[in-house]
């Protein structure tokens, strides 16, 4: 809103108004709008949950062995990095944006689905809301994205498919139009760019279609994988927040350079008109998980629960997919990606093991972050544990640091892919 109140107010020649349209006025502005009220409305939630008894049940002490230290701690803090991302975008983002919108849509619709979660655990049963609907929650809006990428004709990109020498340099040269396209970026390869209407080029004229269907498909599976997988990682006192914040950082700088036509030559990547609105929503996003991080971080004064676990991955995910990155989330969200394959691992491990009588474990617990502060002797003496380490029990903020460094790391090499090829 203040976006177009002051555009207006330059064609009267108002001094400043003029920055407005600068993306890096606009997104400093927002992360430090979206800290400040991440920081004021944490504390205000944290005491008004503590006030209406709005907290997480004590947790198991055969999992967690700091469970009992986190008694009467406020769950549901997922609202205040909702409020802190989505107010500064409603005040400072352009609101005509298509990527702006999905953006808004995505962390509310999962922002409801995790809410109906947490206040079921609280008011009813500690399982909470159905896997069934949460998944068909997540399913539904992977395809809403999908197609409103298919279908709006503001979602476009500028393909780079021409690179000519220029005094011994190679010049990427992007289409003059925009148009509509199924291709996304590969990491590690020269030629970058896979298209999915070629994958499906077996449907002969019917290729282009099959190709936004199988794009569809495609996007529906990573929303509901990287936000369950956010989901997994929610489970120590900053593990979550903290993660989220270092891969919403690096979606920015790769949004950042996707939507400056220059910066996309160099690098030989596709130009995408009109996400440079995505930088001013992750700025935001990342400013309100630094404020949680505030309250959240060891030991927590509050939870983010579904709430905010479960947006913080639909956000990372749409945003991968919007820039046409979603082939470098494995890379980038390696630390949610390993705590799913740990839980699947240990379920389908157990089952062999049921079968034949015995408990089978691949790891210690999962997911795997809690296999790292089991108490030696927790464990009961007849599990059979295939990936015994580490022994003894980590500190949980070592724990969390550790993770974060990790992520740090693949975030670095998921940005350095644009250029190692």
């Amino acid at each position: 809103m203040l976006y177009y109140l002051f555009r207006y107010l330059e064609e009267f020649g108002i001094p400043g108004s003029g920055m407005w349209q600068y993306i890096s006025f606009r997104s400093l502005l927002t992360l430090i709008l979206s800290l400040l009220i991440s920081m004021w409305f944490g504390e205000r939630f944290i005491r008004w949950m503590k006030a209406h008894g709005g907290n997480e049940a004590q947790r198991d002490a055969s999992i967690d062995p700091y469970g009992v230290e986190k008694k009467g701690v406020p769950t549901m803090g997922g609202i205040i990095i909702v409020v802190a991302t989505v107010v500064p975008c409603l005040l400072l983002g352009r609101l005509r944006n298509i990527y702006m919108l999905i953006m808004l849509v995505t962390t509310l619709w999962l922002a409801f689905i995790g809410f109906m979660d947490d206040y079921i655990k609280m008011k009813k049963t500690k399982d909470g809301l159905r896997p069934i609907f949460k998944l068909a929650g997540q399913a539904i809006l992977g395809l809403v994205v999908g197609l409103t990428l298919w279908l709006s004709p503001d979602a476009v990109i500028r393909e780079n498919i021409t690179t000519k020498k220029v005094a011994g340099t190679e010049v990427v040269v992007h289409k003059s139009e925009p148009v509509k396209s199924t291709i996304t970026t590969i990491p590690f390869v020269k030629n970058n760019n896979l298209s999915y209407a070629n994958i499906m080029s077996f449907c002969g004229k019917y290729k282009n279609a099959a190709g936004w269907i199988l794009f569809v498909f495609v996007t529906t599976f990573v929303v509901m994988a990287v936000s369950n997988g956010s989901n997994m990682n929610d489970g120590m006192d900053g593990m979550c927040a903290g993660n989220s914040a270092i891969i919403a950082l690096a979606l920015g700088i790769l949004a950042y350079v996707s939507s400056h036509i220059q910066m996309a030559s160099y690098l030989n990547i596709m130009f995408i008109p009109g996400s440079e609105e995505l930088v001013i929503f992750l700025c935001a996003f990342v400013g309100a998980l630094i404020g949680f991080l505030w309250y959240n971080a060891y030991p927590a004064q509050v939870f983010m629960g579904d709430t905010g676990s479960l947006t913080i991955g639909g956000i990372i995910a749409v945003v991968a997919i919007i820039i046409h990155k979603e082939l470098m989330l494995p890379i980038l969200c390696f630390v949610f990606f390993i705590e799913s394959v740990s839980v699947i691992l240990q379920t389908q491990y157990a089952k062999m093991g049921n079968k034949r009588g015995q408990k089978w474990r691949v790891f210690k617990r999962a997911p795997i972050h809690d296999a790292f502060r089991i108490k030696p002797g927790q464990l009961p003496a007849d599990f059979k544990i295939l990936i015994n380490w580490p022994q003894g029990c980590w500190l949980e903020s070592k724990i969390t640091t550790r993770f974060w460094i990790i992520t740090i790391m693949l975030a670095a090499l998921a940005i350095v892919t644009l250029k190692i090829r």
